[in-house]
């Protein structure tokens, strides 16, 4: 689970940079003046319109397979479509023709995320680093890879190298804080995710140190002081199953039933094919007395155990008020 958080970063990351570039051209009309003949493909992409993007692409390279550019940026509308193995096919073509950039090299180095393959991941992002060291965004990724890897000590240095570069740079912080919980250092975790929260003033965005600290705090049994870092995490991200998870697993321990069951209810209600989240709910159900509930959540975590779910809560990345980050 901790390379699909790092998917789930470096995609959204990597198409706001790239997408953002795709909408300046289109709307600032230097595709047209350079005569750019990928722009309709580019515009596509920066509607969203994947499938549309790769069609035309491909038109144009069954005519100009010696497209570098289109070779790459084929590769990326394939990454944005979950297509690892595809999108690097691409980029192997197009790099006969030209090296690819710093930018096109994260797209590379995501695809291996993807593909579980951390190694290679690690190889790509260090290649972007030595080609770009002032990149705060790359050194960032790189550390998300090392902590992928488990390389506690280097994840933390690529975090610190990004923060050195991006003054306050709350995902670096609070992803240091995740390098010392894993290294077994709460007590500098803890004051990570606090520095993480800090930053974002009185208006924060992001939900994750405040459940990261939570959560924390909560596997010490500090339930009192980890209950309004939960819960302002909630509020910032009301759709993050794993969020309500904890929110209902501290009201259970505090013996708080009905906000326990409401808190775990969601949780299901989000996601729905976690059997744990069925499991916990039911034991709930269970101490309330309401047996019949119980036995039918206990039934659908059989179900769902036997199908080989997940019993992982998924626990999305996700900004107050942006679509993307």
């Amino acid at each position: 689970m901790k390379g699909e958080e790092t998917l789930r970063w470096v995609s959204s990351r990597i198409s706001t940079s790239l997408l953002a570039l795709a909408a300046l051209c289109v709307t600032s009309g230097i595709c047209q003046q350079i005569e750019d003949p990928l722009a309709p493909a580019r515009a596509l992409l920066a509607t969203g319109k994947l499938a549309e993007s790769e069609t035309n692409i491909r038109g144009y390279l069954s005519a100009h397979p010696a497209a570098a550019e289109a070779h790459f940026l084929l590769g990326y509308v394939l990454f944005r479509e979950k297509k690892a193995k595809e999108s690097l096919a691409e980029f192997t073509a197009g790099a006969k023709f030209r090296r690819p950039r710093p930018d096109e090299l994260k797209v590379v180095a995501s695809d291996y995320v993807m593909l579980g393959d951390f190694g290679d991941a690690d190889k790509w992002f260090s290649e972007v680093v030595a080609e770009a060291p002032t990149d705060a965004d790359a050194n960032y990724l790189l550390g998300r890879t090392k902590f992928n890897e488990s390389d506690f000590p280097a994840a933390i240095s690529s975090f610190e190298r990004a923060l050195i570069l991006h003054p306050k740079y709350v995902e670096a912080e609070n992803n240091i804080g995740l390098a010392w919980q894993e290294s077994n250092d709460l007590e500098k975790a803890e004051a990570a995710f606090q520095t993480a929260i800090e930053w974002q003033g009185d208006a924060p965005v992001d939900a994750q140190p405040f459940l990261n600290l939570g959560t924390l705090l909560a596997d010490q049994s500090k339930m009192e002081k980890a209950l309004p870092f939960l819960a302002e995490a909630a509020v910032l991200s009301p759709d993050n199953p794993t969020i309500h998870e904890e929110l209902g697993h501290v009201y259970a321990v505090q013996q708080n039933l009905p906000k326990a069951q409401n808190e775990l209810e969601k949780a299901v209600t989000l996601a729905p094919n976690i059997s744990s989240l069925h499991f916990k709910l039911g034991q709930v159900y269970r101490k309330e007395g309401m047996r019949d509930r119980a036995r039918e959540e206990f039934a659908v975590c059989a179900k769902l155990s036997g199908a080989h779910s997940s019993d992982k809560t998924p626990n999305p990345i996700s900004v107050k008020g942006a679509k993307d980050r």
